[in-house]
């Protein structure tokens, strides 16, 4: 079983039920709140890796939803100033597993770094999340991303 650390939002309901599978697999997940970090460009960059710098903004986050900020038209660079400054426009979660800085919960690239199998015990509660879209913010107002506590 792994030590994980787990940037969230506080009160998001799909980080809820990804430290939920990640603790029913018998990994140890300590939370930290993603919006009150003290984030620098270095270290963020290390959670987005190569990806182009439009899929690294949270497309949930209200100013992109009101398209009052367009991911595309940003560098790297430019995205991770503005990721800084406004933790709120970084896609989550950010997981840290040993020295692999992941963003999002992909299944896939976790399943190569640890097991998701839910332990003795804990399977009738993971049957709960097999069919739930863990990425896509199930709020369709977004009210409530717009303040930290939820």
């Amino acid at each position: 079983m792994q030590a994980i650390l787990f940037y969230e939002k506080p009160g998001c309901q799909n980080n809820t039920r990804q430290k939920a599978i990640l603790e029913h697999a018998g990994h140890t997940v300590q939370s930290i709140n993603l919006l009150e970090h003290p984030w620098t460009k270095e270290e963020l960059s290390l959670y987005l890796g190569n990806k182009p710098a439009a899929e690294c903004f949270n497309q949930a986050a209200p100013i992109i939803k009101s398209r009052q900020l367009n991911p595309q038209e940003f560098t790297k660079e430019e995205a991770l100033e503005l990721m800084v400054k406004e933790p709120l426009l970084i896609k989550r979660p950010l997981i840290k597993i040993g020295n692999h800085c992941i963003q999002g919960f992909d299944t896939t690239v976790l399943q190569n770094l640890i097991s998701l199998s839910p332990i003795q015990g804990a399977k009738n509660i993971e049957d709960e999340f097999v069919n739930t879209d863990l990425n896509s913010c199930p709020h369709t107002d977004n009210l409530k991303c717009t303040t930290k506590e939820h």
